[in-house]
């Protein structure tokens, strides 16, 4: 099954009692038993499972190549299922272009339980091998990186990973899974914001996790399962909804991106477009050879360099929305160092590029044109 027919039919069934074609909102939190410990179907309580959520899970699954997925009530959540797994002592390397709340939680939460974090460029491998020791348990990345859009080699670090028998999880919220797959290119977990493209409409917050081996999976899901982090069923059934036109919308994001990027890239005022699908970008080579297509995240800088222009220029904005988040059909524009990434330190936002005048755009589905009307006044 191709991955457009995937988003519609992968994983799913027909709802039995009724024939629904769409998955009932089961809104329960537990099921009837026969005789105790004996349920009538296979649900006891929806914190173990729920059919709405698990209808999203078997989706999730199916479109990332998947043994299992997993639903969460977000994709910090999901974040902290896989980390849950590592006791002290034990050491994390993670690329050093993180989502802010990603890298609030490796340094503010889980450093304090004496698990080590190294932070690096995953494209110095050097670099990268150097640090792997025999308490490293886990690699986990981003790519594209919020908010600089940094590019690692899947493949190539799968390499090393298998070689060490480390985990290896990559944070696949920015591309999805239509324009790449990292299971296939050698990944054992992947995480998805799923609140952000996979569900869609800016409606929901929730978290994923898709496992490539069996074993994983069901450790993952018991330690969901005692924790709690579970997605209740009216998300779940919003979530699966937005998956089903997943490529559809995508399609829109990419095409949509070029055009802006293609207007940002010849505009005076701006200096640095960080866009994986230009021939100028640093992995553009990277791009083209795990991914499918480029997407709709844009992040740039301005020739001025101040700061004062890129908020004059985000509160100007008429179509685009100054907000929070990403991949939702409406475009939204971002500050970083003042809103998403704020939680990183200052010195450590510079080290890493994310300067005081950089904006990053999520480029929905309307009008290119339009976009593109809104971006000239606002930069005018």
């Amino acid at each position: 099954m191709k991955f457009n027919t995937k988003t519609i039919h992968g994983g799913q069934h027909h709802e039995p009692a009724t024939g629904a074609v769409m998955p009932p909102v089961f809104q329960t939190s537990t099921y009837a038993q026969i005789t105790p410990g004996q349920p009538v179907a296979e649900y006891e309580y929806s914190r173990a499972a729920n059919p709405t959520r698990t209808a999203l899970e078997n989706a999730l699954a199916s479109i990332e190549n998947g043994a299992r997925g997993l639903a969460f009530s977000s994709g910090l959540a999901a974040t902290d299922c896989v980390l849950r797994s590592f006791k002290a002592g034990d050491e994390v390397i993670a690329m050093d272009d993180l989502y802010g709340g990603t890298y609030r939680m490796f340094t503010r939460i889980y450093k304090d339980s004496g698990i080590k974090f190294h932070f690096v460029d995953m494209n110095d491998i050097e670099k990268f091998e150097s640090l792997i020791n025999q308490n490293t348990k886990l690699v986990w990345v981003e790519t594209p990186t919020n908010p600089l859009m940094k590019l690692a080699d899947i493949a190539a670090i799968a390499k090393i990973t298998k070689a060490k028998n480390i985990l290896f999880a990559v944070d696949n919220t920015f591309a999805t899974p239509y324009l790449q797959k990292p299971l296939d290119l050698g990944a054992d977990i992947v995480m998805h914001s799923a609140t952000k493209y996979l569900g869609g409409h800016s409606d929901v917050i929730a978290g994923a996790l898709v496992i490539k081996d069996p074993a994983l999976g069901d450790q993952m899901h018991f330690q969901q399962f005692a924790t709690g982090a579970t997605l209740g069923p009216m998300d779940s059934f919003l979530v699966l909804r937005g998956i089903k036109t997943l490529h559809l919308r995508v399609q829109r994001h990419c095409e949509n991106g070029e055009k802006v990027v293609a207007f940002l890239e010849n505009h005076p005022k701006i200096d640095k477009v960080f866009y994986p699908g230009l021939a100028s970008h640093p992995f553009h080579e990277i791009a083209k050879k795990q991914m499918s297509g480029f997407g709709g995240m844009v992040s740039f800088t301005f020739t001025s360099g101040a700061k004062a222009d890129a908020v004059s220029f985000l509160e100007k904005l008429k179509v685009f929305t100054l907000a929070e988040s990403l991949g939702g059909v409406e475009s939204l524009a971002n500050h970083p160092a003042l809103m998403t990434h704020a939680s990183i330190p200052e010195d450590k936002r510079k080290e890493i590029g994310i300067t005081d005048d950089l904006v990053r755009l999520s480029v929905g589905i309307e009008d290119a044109d339009d976009l593109i009307d809104d971006l000239k006044q606002a930069l005018a």
